[in-house]
């Protein structure tokens, strides 16, 4: 028996590879299919079963690729109604892979269609549960994302307790619970770093898990959500009703444009020219009216939570040799319309004599002295508002990242701001975003919050400002 966890930090989610004899099963896989089917390959496996626990909301799943290359069929819990084939299991329903049991819990109370799977080992034991988005490491699934569902939040916050209760709570305490997400995900408030533990350790530590009334257990789990990215229902339509092959996705990303055409490109079609360089290299020099959303961050859920509109004509500028791996990661939430990349990246851009812009920073250091002597200096916090209320440079103001497009109108076009968040990532996303939209008068500061403090000059509150702007 083999079973691989495959965890994607930038999305914090995993997927599940399990295999005896010669056949495999998926649970929860990414869109693209070349993990798993190398996976398959070196254990000279068929990958028989693909199951889904839910309809995702925060990434496209690969479930319809991977059944079309490899004759799998798609597994959906009880209640689910997918818009292409798949088999939609009872509860209690047993599937074999080779020598092992996989068997089909019905828990809703995440979405109506949820699913645990539970599986059984060739002796007969519970091994493990695969939760999705039941049972977190630390937490539960947040019972708001349930796609047109006529169920509000706290109804299916009451199905949830009685899943947990009835379906998971009563298995042995050495099962292993394998989460389909870990901390940094939003389908969750409260998860661990962990991405897997025993169920007995996580009856005593998972704050959800403790003994206490359906009534407390409703409260708790809807208090303190944060209202979901806005990609999140989209996604989760995709995911019910079906998206194009990723394959597909990944051959119109890839076409190599000049300058000149990179260009005609980006006017004949509103295209956004999105550049997933590293956020310095952004500022040093970049096509005017780009747009900054770095790889090496939490890129996909940012273009998700940022870009709202999936079909939007997307451009690429990209360090060389990362092209695929961006039209990729678009695609993982749904973002399938990239239209092709810059051929030679920036380098490319400049060789060929075209404008560029810049965007100014300015040392922590420097920002520092500054700020003691114009202590009403403009400073935008763009950290999200739990981060700046734990701590930050007293008199500046919070406007999250998060919520930037919302609340442009708060920033006066006039005046002069400079943009922190944590350690530099986020700051010039939001600058680039702030200047593609005519905000010309931003300074980044170089480092963030964690260079401002390496100072030790400047003065840090942990209560809520008042100049709050969200």
């Amino acid at each position: 028996m083999k079973v691989d966890q495959i965890y994607t930090g930038c999305l914090a989610e995993a997927a599940y590879y399990i295999e005896s004899e010669g056949e495999a099963a998926i649970i929860d896989p990414l869109r693209e299919t070349k993990p798993y089917l190398d996976r398959a390959a070196a254990d000279g496996a068929t990958i028989k079963y693909v199951f889904e626990t839910h309809f995702h909301a925060d990434f496209v799943s690969g479930h319809l690729d991977l059944a079309a290359k490899t004759g799998a069929t798609i597994v959906f819990g009880p209640t689910a109604q997918p818009g292409y084939q798949a088999h939609v299991a009872s509860d209690g329903e047993e599937f074999r892979v080779g020598q092992l049991t996989i068997r089909v819990l019905h828990t809703p109370g995440h979405t109506i269609e949820s699913a645990t799977y539970l599986l059984i080992d060739e002796t007969g034991k519970e091994t493990a549960i695969f939760t999705g988005d039941t049972l977190f490491i630390g937490d539960v699934g947040r019972p708001d994302l349930a796609v047109k569902s006529d169920l509000s939040r706290e109804d299916l916050a009451g199905y949830l307790y009685d899943s947990l209760h009835t379906k998971i709570m009563t298995l042995p305490d050495d099962v292993i619970v394998y989460p389909g997400h870990g901390a940094g995900s939003a389908c969750g408030k409260n998860m661990s770093r962990e991405t897997f533990d025993t169920l007995g350790n996580q009856k005593r530590f998972n704050y959800a898990l403790r003994t206490r009334s359906k009534e407390e257990f409703i409260q708790e789990v809807t208090t303190g959500l944060t209202p979901p990215p806005q990609y999140f229902p989209k996604n989760a339509v995709l995911n019910k009703l079906g998206y194009n092959s990723v394959d597909a996705v990944i051959r119109q990303g890839k076409q190599a444009l000049t300058p000149a055409a990179f260009e005609a490109a980006a006017s004949e079609e509103h295209a956004l020219i999105l550049d997933v360089r590293q956020a310095q290299a952004f500022a040093k020099g970049f096509i005017p009216n780009a747009v900054n959303i770095g790889l090496e961050g939490q890129f996909a859920g940012w273009v998700g939570t940022l870009i709202p509109d999936l079909k939007q004509p997307i451009l690429l500028v990209a360090p060389e040799g990362k092209e695929e791996e961006a039209i990729v990661r678009l695609a993982r939430v749904g973002y399938d319309n990239c239209i092709g990349y810059l051929n030679g990246g920036f380098a490319a851009w400049q060789a060929a004599g075209r404008d560029i812009d810049t965007i100014p920073s300015i040392s922590a250091d420097a920002f520092a002295e500054l700020f003691h002597q114009h202590p009403n200096l403009s400073v935008l916090d763009v950290r999200r508002k739990s981060e700046y209320d734990s701590e930050h440079v007293v008199g500046t103001q919070n406007l999250p990242l998060d919520y930037l497009n919302e609340n442009m109108a708060s920033i006066n076009r006039a005046t002069t701001y400079y943009v922190h968040c944590a350690g530099g990532y986020r700051s010039m996303v939001a600058i680039s975003i702030l200047r593609a939209r005519g905000f010309d008068n931003l300074i980044d500061i170089t480092g963030g919050l964690a260079a401002i403090k390496q100072t030790g000059k400047l003065p840090l509150t942990d209560y809520v400002c008042p100049t709050t702007m969200l």
